[in-house]
């Protein structure tokens, strides 16, 4: 194995797809209807905030997928790099979030 994440491991979708074809099938839809299906929120809006949350999930295909999936629909540099900056901060307002519960562990043995 030379890494846990590259690009090649999509080839092992297939057998995930074949392996539990139900639950593929529920997820591929759920999936769609949630970025594919004309909402209120715009598909532009949709996909900027999919790159954000792939962001702070860590999800390297969603980040692929859904950046290109934005830049096709015409989304600018400028706008990308706002999102890339909106989901760094929420990402590190979290630590500081999970910091208070840290905070609480440690105070709490002092009693």
């Amino acid at each position: 194995m030379k890494h846990y994440t590259e690009s090649t491991d999509k080839q092992f979708a297939k057998e995930i797809i074949e392996s539990a074809p139900q639950q593929s099938k529920a997820w591929l839809s759920f999936d769609k209807e949630v970025h594919d299906v004309q909402t209120s929120i715009p598909a532009k809006y949709k996909e900027l905030i999919s790159i954000g949350i792939a962001l702070t999930t860590q999800c390297p295909y969603c980040i692929e997928v859904h950046t290109l999936k934005a830049k096709e629909i015409g989304i600018t540099q400028e706008e990308l790099s706002e999102t890339i900056m909106i989901a760094a901060a929420l990402r590190s307002g979290a630590a500081v979030g999970y910091g208070l519960l840290s905070m609480k562990f440690f105070k709490d043995t002092e009693e």
